[in-house]
């Protein structure tokens, strides 16, 4: 049966569960703990909660409860406020999530209100506030400066510097410089340009809370709550500082002040768990635990995911409703069903709790199966009974009069009125503008908070947009790939590279940027890229046509195609380069990035071989076309093979005869000499291993040129045929 209602309780069928449990326990000599408990929690869950105090109250009589062991209790009641106080949309099952374990959603409730939030794009990925003193990472993405100096990227989770995770640091012991801190983090200057522009206010009013935050670190708390102050007078929506304030007021042990700020937070903003939680503070430094309590649940109905104040809810309760009982050993042999709860209930929190019997005729709140739980201020607690007190002759008071009076208890549970927790906004609420929260927030009833009317929604105004605001410093154009260096000025990508090729230093406040350089890994700007797209899309559209016409120009194979003056090339033979000057370097850079991967080269020697030439940037181009060689046929074809072969015979017998020494140069610079191909006519440009021949055979640049201009295959077979002759009969004996 035990098993019956385990599953029971697991498919939600908590009567059924709670009613074995109780059979269960009934047919037993003395009642077992973990039975008691079980039947307590599917009683709480079958909203019964009169019978599932007296349930845990039989439970902590065996032994002490412990806080963990009521979060069945403290569940059950913030799912009754949840649905007949808040009326809100009951969360996903319980556990889906991690609610009690410390789940993804931990801490949501101290998150800003909706009033409060500022465009997404503006948001910090850490804090999730306006950015303040915006500082952008090595990959791109945009933080608080604050937010980003102690760790990794909020949003990719890479480290902040690329050189901190470099194996040799890591595999290195740390020395005096790598122990120093990294250098702190510069400002963006276009973006923080930009808040100050189009969120003036919120600005100022985020970094003067910013600058409280870290005095408040400091626990330099009176100048905190001075920056706080300030900040309350600029910022346009004012509940995420009231907040703050009210945290701030319970550490300097202010908790009147803390407790004002808390109440108007509740009555302007019921549905925020932050007000309820620094509500609940500020009641529990006033020891007001009864109400504390009624916060702490308020903040679970709100957020089940917030597994510490579930905690907190569960502690109050243990120690309220189930204090440390003396084990009663004489009374253990008594049948189950004659014992009483013997729970010393508090009375402030008993009696603000209100069951409404879903049969109007009963007069015992425990037999309700529908309940409301409603919980009130302090009520009077003139009886001696209930006054609190910890004596062993008070604990034996206290079960007489559950003894005697279970049935008048009811009586009471189901009759007392109560106040729910629900809040109501203020009717006379203020004009949003109108209202100036001073130092001390005045103690009227009719304190409400104003909605916050500044520029925080998606769009901002077409007149706070200027696309000047997003003009590169070096081409004076649009950013198109904009990239921030560490000092924190934005350019092009393309402008930044031209600019790092020839000195290493920010072309604007010439800050050295070797290690930005060195990297060589440029991220371009997320958030400066997502603002041009979203409000400058017809200038965006402009600058992208203007780019990819320049790539268009650029992968011209036939018209200025670049020239890398230098030394000779041969077809299908690598030629090792080293490019150091910066023009070389932008035309090896734009043949990647134009996708032809593809450039000429030539003798220094007049340019010989082009249709006309030219300059680009610092490097030469030309018009140029493509020789190819002329295919043969029939017998002409036939005598090709056999030239072909011949020559290729000669070719192997003359590097075969060479010195060791001279073969090692050769291979160790030029590679092993291609084998011979099948069909010396199916690469346009001729059998490998000819170029590779004429590459390594003693000729001077002119000799070279004169037979790589030839078209015909049978004149370069019978050329190099006379070169190894020649070259055969000169070599010394």
């Amino acid at each position: 049966m035990l098993q019956v209602a385990e599953e029971a309780f697991r498919g939600g069928n908590f009567e059924l569960a709670a009613e074995i449990y109780g059979s269960e326990l009934a047919g037993l000599p003395q009642p077992e703990r973990g039975l008691c408990l079980r039947r307590a929690d599917a009683l709480a869950r079958a909203g019964r909660m009169a019978e599932a105090l007296d349930a845990y109250g039989a439970a902590a009589r065996l032994a002490r409860l412990r806080p963990e062991e009521l979060r069945e209790l403290t569940e059950s009641f913030a799912l009754s406020i949840r649905d007949k106080e808040l009326r809100l949309p009951p969360f996903p099952p319980w556990g889906s999530g991690g609610p009690g374990g410390g789940g993804a959603a931990e801490g949501e409730g101290l998150g800003d209100p909706a009033c409060c939030r500022p465009p997404e794009l503006f948001a910090c990925p850490l804090c999730r506030r306006l950015l303040c003193e915006p500082v952008t990472l090595h990959c791109g993405h945009t933080h608080c400066r604050r937010c980003a100096e102690p760790g990794d990227c909020g949003r990719c989770h890479r480290p902040r510097r690329p050189a901190e995770t470099t194996p040799a640091a890591a595999a290195s012991p740390p020395s005096p410089a790598a122990a120093a801190p990294p250098p702190r983090l510069r400002v963006n200057v276009v973006l923080g340009n930009l808040l100050h522009k189009w969120f003036g206010a919120e600005s100022r009013a985020r970094r003067l809370r910013a600058e409280g935050d870290a005095l408040r670190e400091r626990q330099e708390l009176p100048a905190a709550l001075e920056k706080y102050n300030q900040a309350l007078e600029t910022a346009p929506c004012k509940c995420s500082l009231i907040a703050q304030r009210a945290e701030l007021c319970t550490l300097m042990k202010n908790y009147q002040q803390a407790l004002h700020d808390a109440d108007v937070l509740c009555r302007n903003k019921p549905h925020w768990p932050a007000g309820h939680y620094v509500k609940a503070k500020a009641l529990s430094g006033l020891e007001r635990t009864e109400e504390a309590l009624k916060e702490f649940l308020y903040c679970v109905a709100l957020n089940p995911e917030w597994s510490s104040m579930k905690k907190e809810a569960q502690k109050i309760m243990c120690e309220m409703f189930f204090p440390a009982f003396e084990n009663v050993h004489d009374s253990l042999t008594a049948p189950f069903s004659s014992r009483t709860s013997h729970t010393r209930l508090k009375p402030a929190f008993l009696s603000s709790i209100n069951t409404q019997s879903a049969a109007e005729d009963s007069s015992v709140a425990g037999s309700s199966k529908d309940t409301v739980f409603r919980l009130t201020k302090t009520p009077s607690q003139d009886s001696d009974v209930f006054r609190s007190t910890d004596s062993p002759v008070s604990h034996h008071v206290l079960d007489l009069y559950f003894e005697d009076n279970k049935k008048s208890l009811g009586a009471i549970l189901s009759s007392l009125p109560g106040v729910g927790l629900k809040r109501k906004l203020s009717s006379d609420v203020r004009d949003l503008q109108s209202l100036d929260v001073p130092t001390k927030i005045p103690k009227k009833d009719a304190d409400v908070l104003p909605e916050n009317t500044a520029v925080t929604s998606s769009e901002i105004p077409t007149t706070l947009v200027d696309a000047s605001d997003f003009e590169c410093s070096l081409c004076m154009r649009l950013f198109y790939e904009p990239v921030t260096t560490p000092c924190g000025h934005t350019f092009c990508l393309k402008c930044l590279e031209r600019c790092l090729d020839h000195n290493p230093h920010c072309p604007l406040c010439k800050e050295k940027l070797s290690e930005f350089l060195a990297s060589r890994t440029y991220k371009k700007t997320v958030l400066t890229e997502e603002l041009i797209v979203r409000y400058l899309p017809e200038e965006l559209s402009e600058r992208k046509k203007v780019y990819e016409e320049e790539m268009k120009e650029l992968s011209n194979l036939n018209k200025d195609v670049p020239i890398f003056v230098c030394t000779m090339a041969f077809p299908t033979i690598p030629c090792p380069l080293h490019v150091f000057e910066p023009r070389y370097r932008l035309m090896i850079r734009r043949c990647m990035e134009t996708g032809t991967k593809q450039f000429g080269m030539c003798l220094a020697d007049e340019l010989k071989g082009v249709l006309s030439h030219g300059q680009r940037d610092g490097y030469n181009t030309a018009n140029i076309e493509y020789l190819e060689d002329k295919k043969v046929e029939g017998p002409e074809y036939e005598e090709l093979v056999r030239l072909h072969d011949s020559v290729y015979d000669q070719a192997v017998a003359w590097f075969t005869s060479l010195k060791d020494n001279m073969k090692v140069q050769i291979l160790n610079h030029f590679g092993s000499m291609p084998g011979k191909e099948p069909e010396p006519q199916s690469n346009p440009s001729g059998p490998a291993w000819y170029w590779w021949l004429l590459a390594v055979l003693p000729l001077e640049n002119r000799a070279q040129l004169a037979i790589l201009a030839m078209t015909s295959l049978k004149d370069r077979l019978i050329a190099i045929r006379r070169v190894l002759i020649f070259v055969t009969r000169k070599r010394p004996r």
